[in-house]
């Protein structure tokens, strides 16, 4: 599938950081404000979690908060999506770069989902911005993004992979005002509950995304009032400037030198990435990488950015905090024109595809080489599941968007995690069957493992899930994006590949089809959808399992005794 090939540097020692300014503020004070902004970021979440319409919001949590200064670095980000932590700063820099900073005033708010104009992914993630001023003066930025279920083109859940440009899949907000002068602008909305099937759902989750950027600028303000406007900004400019120090801290710790890695797609061609880590960056070149394309498998270059961020901050800090200053010596290297930085109007719907990928062409090159730090892939597939359809109880339309969860990869020290998100979800949830049959007017029929063959090793993958969707209505509607589908997540140190993301109809009829991607697929009363997603990769050779492990995945139903036999040579101990 691919190549890898490191040529080792002694690693060098890190550069000094320019000497900070001589403080004019207590380190207790800038701490307090420090933490305070990490408060107000969770604050923000909590408020948008407990007042959203949608399931996908405030059940799987599919959205993001942050705050960044007055230029737009990332300051701090609320829990949520990781993907989504570092969303804010690209999409404020993007407003000021369009308005111009003397046009933003008080009262303003801006609102932007198109990935050319700031809105970094596709155009159901909707962003609200809102400029924090004391007085006159602009003292940072409060934002959140989220998923919104509908926002009208050409399919129901606004994410058909039959896109061929940006028009067919929604209504598009380049960055523009909602709000001016404290006082919504009406037609705005109004324009947003005309391009969505599901209006109410929009109305809904809207207000919940301005009553957390509002609690985001409540808060700022009574931090400022309290500590004043200069150490509020040198809390600011402090903490950036930890963010870079304690990331040339893990630079320093990591091997460096230049890491390549060539690997084929399922629908042919190739993706190429190179790595150089040295003491002073972290440069991910794309450059040599398809040309865009006519599908909405199109990544922004924000969103490439992401990508590599992601894999940089898992490397250099994990623990440490998110903020612009941690971030600085990533360079990210693409080509106007490629998937990983298309021009308009090429598409965009399913672009966490192609990010999900990229992440893990990432992790695998460092894996091969510096497979200490990493685990075996996972996934690696957003699993991107939407049912539409009448309410058979209400009447009303439906949409469900979900994403699934899956296997992750195994480590070193242990089998990989079960039944867990892709690495560009995180920490987020499954929706309750509950309320999936309450909302959305199917029978949840079965949740379990996986318990397809694959990702055995010394540590095995984790376990993916089968999940079976009974249709309650007389019709229902199917859109998927499954990644992942031919070539199984991939094993490490002799560790086998995990298995394949798919999904099966189950036809009344008694047939089956299976499916990867598809578009409105009809799905009749009584039939079933089945979401099967894949096991990681193992790690470290099989026969090195321990012999108890073995018996214990054959005693859950995990492993069969032919299975254990073929792969492991034995079935337990004796």
């Amino acid at each position: 599938m691919g190549v890898s090939s490191a040529k080792r540097l002694k690693p060098a020692k890190p550069a000094a950081l320019s000497k900070p300014a001589a403080r004019r503020i207590d380190p207790v004070t800038l701490t307090v404000i420090q933490a305070a902004l990490s408060a107000i970021g969770e604050e923000m979440f909590v408020a948008l979690r407990n007042t959203a319409m949608s399931a996908i919001i405030y059940e799987v949590l599919d959205m993001g908060t942050g705050i960044t200064d007055p230029e737009g670095e990332l300051a701090t980000s609320g829990c949520g999506i990781p993907s989504f932590m570092s969303v804010m700063d690209k999409a404020v820099r993007r407003v000021i770069e369009l308005k111009g900073a003397a046009t933003i005033h008080p009262g303003d708010l801006f609102i932007c989902n198109d990935p050319y104009y700031g809105g970094v992914t596709h155009l159901n993630d909707v962003a609200l911005l809102l400029p924090v001023f004391v007085g006159n003066r602009l003292v940072a930025w409060v934002g959140n993004i989220a998923h919104w279920p509908d926002v009208g083109g050409a399919v129901p859940g606004s994410m058909g992979s039959g896109s061929t440009d940006i028009w067919q899949e929604g209504i598009r907000l380049p960055a523009v005002r909602l709000f001016q002068g404290g006082k919504m602008i009406e037609p705005m909305l109004e324009i947003l509950l005309a391009n969505t099937r599901l209006p109410d759902t929009l109305r809904g989750d809207l207000w919940a995304g301005i009553a957390s950027v509002r609690v985001g600028e409540r808060r700022i303000r009574e931090l400022v009032d309290r500590y004043g406007i200069d150490a509020f900004a040198e809390a600011l400019a402090d903490h950036m400037r930890q963010g870079e120090e304690w990331t040339r801290k893990g630079l320093a710790r990591l091997p460096h030198g230049t890491y390549e890695r060539v690997e084929a797609l399922e629908g042919g061609g190739t993706w190429k990435v190179k790595i150089e880590i040295g003491a002073d960056g972290f440069v991910v070149d794309l450059r040599d990488n398809p040309d865009q394309g006519a599908s909405p498998y199109n990544l922004s270059r924000d969103g490439t950015i992401i990508a590599a961020q992601m894999i940089f901050k898992a490397l250099t800090g994990p623990d440490t905090a998110l903020n612009g200053g941690a971030l600085r010596l990533l360079h990210v290297l693409t080509r106007p024109g490629s998937i990983f930085e298309p021009t308009a109007p090429a598409p965009h719907g399913l672009y966490f595809e192609t990010r999900v990928k990229l992440h893990d062409l990432l992790w695998h090159c460092l894996a091969e080489a510096i497979p200490e730090y990493l685990p075996a892939g996972h996934f690696a597939s957003i699993c991107s599941t939407v049912l539409s359809g009448i309410h058979p109880d209400t009447g009303r339309p439906y949409t469900v968007v979900e994403p699934q969860v899956g296997g992750w990869g195994a480590s070193a020290e242990q089998n990989g995690n079960e039944a867990s998100f892709s690495a560009m979800h995180g920490d987020t949830f499954n929706c309750p069957a509950e309320i999936s049959e309450a909302r959305y007017g199917v029978v949840v029929q079965r949740v379990g493992l996986n318990e397809t063959p694959g990702g055995e090793g010394k540590r095995r993958g984790g376990h993916g899930i089968a999940a079976e969707y009974r249709i309650r209505a007389p019709e229902a509607f199917l859109s998927i994006g499954y990644g992942r589908s031919l070539v199984p997540p991939w094993g490490l140190k002799g560790g086998k590949d995990g298995s394949p993301n798919y999904v099966e109809i189950l036809r009344r009829d008694g047939s089956r089809e299976r499916h990867s991607v598809v578009t409105h697929l009809p799905v009749r009363e009584g039939e079933v959808v089945r979401i099967v997603t894949g096991n990681g990769g193992g790690y470290g050779d099989p026969r090195e399992r321990p012999a108890t492990a073995i018996a214990a995945d054959i005693r859950d139903g995990l492993l069969t005794p032919g299975r254990a036999r073929d792969v492991y040579g034995r079935t337990g101990p004796g």
